[in-house]
């Protein structure tokens, strides 16, 4: 028996899912990791990686590598998106990561990465007519769903990270500023010319910051199992409830929020940005969670290739 490992390395976080693999074809994860990375932050226009985030990029790297090289017969596959896709330096950077970590990264296209986010959920729900979104930290993947088959995938250049930094929705959040973003997203999305075949389809949410939205709420309903997201479904009004509470409360106060990661209140109004004006646009009524997404659709293609 094999165990496969996926190291997927994002522009906000890096992340570690080990799985094994059943003779039957089948696949149960074992261990999940994450750490905190921020490896897109302040690269800026010039789309440079900075030496502090690289390094507590490569840090969070060797801590996995201790996790896979202790288990037996175990495949590692890594990864890599949004932030080092478009860096610069981008081959500086993987040649560090082999060097240091002995890691090869593949760096996924963005159909690339809007295609394993499809597999992922299209293997772990049932869906028909929807939106995929997938909200990074330096980009968003999006995917329309007709009769449960992909139809159109895009990914576009902006995410949680790089949202938040280009128009300072950090801190309390200045209207102008919020306007600003406001615009900028419907500008782009607007490019998007088969989104209009999205209207009234519930959106199928992934990423750091939705499940962020996702943790908050079940939080306020008294969920037994606050992590237990998959499936889990809201409300557009919810979703617009729980993003006017954070504009209305500065950094600090966006920490104690309970189910609030303490990392992630400085993006949280960037990251949920793309949702709510997809919401607007689309005229979209509820939003349902996948748990499942890039790593998962990894292993769908991994696992169906051995056999």
């Amino acid at each position: 028996m094999r165990n496969l490992a996926i190291v997927d390395l994002g522009s906000n976080s890096a992340r570690m899912a080990v799985s094994r693999l059943h003779p039957n074809g089948t696949a149960e994860e074992i261990k999940r990791v994450k750490e905190d990375t921020r490896l897109s932050e302040s690269m800026g226009s010039e789309h440079v990686l900075q030496p502090a985030a690289i390094d507590r990029t490569i840090r969070a790297l060797l801590d996995f590598k201790k996790i896979y090289t202790r288990l037996p017969n175990t495949d590692v596959i890594g990864i890599t998106t949004a932030a080092v896709r478009m860096a610069q330096n981008q081959k500086a950077f993987l040649t560090r990561v082999k060097k240091e970590v002995g890691l090869d990264l593949k760096v996924l296209s963005g159909d690339d990465e809007a295609y394993y986010d499809y597999l992922g959920v299209a293997n772990s729900l049932v869906i028909n007519d929807c939106l995929i979104l997938d909200t990074g930290g330096a980009s968003c993947e999006l995917i329309l769903v007709k009769g449960g088959r992909e139809k159109q995938l895009i990914s576009v250049p902006f995410g949680a990270v790089t949202l938040s930094e280009q128009f300072e929705l950090d801190d309390l959040v200045p209207a102008a500023n919020l306007f600003r973003a406001q615009m900028f997203l419907r500008d782009r999305l607007a490019d998007i010319w088969w989104l209009t075949e999205a209207m009234h389809f519930p959106i199928i949410l992934l990423g750091g910051a939705n499940r962020t939205l996702a943790r908050v709420n079940r939080r306020r309903q008294q969920k037994l199992k606050v992590e237990d997201i998959h499936g889990y479904r809201l409300k557009t009004e919810t979703v617009y409830q729980t993003f006017l509470d954070l504009l209305t409360r500065s950094k600090a106060g966006r920490q104690d929020i309970s189910g609030m990661e303490y990392d992630r209140a400085d993006i949280i109004v960037g990251g949920m940005l793309p949702l709510v004006t997809l919401l607007q646009m689309l005229d979209s009524d509820r939003v349902v969670f996948s748990e499942s997404g890039v790593r998962e659709g990894i292993i769908s293609e991994h696992l169906n290739s051995e056999n």
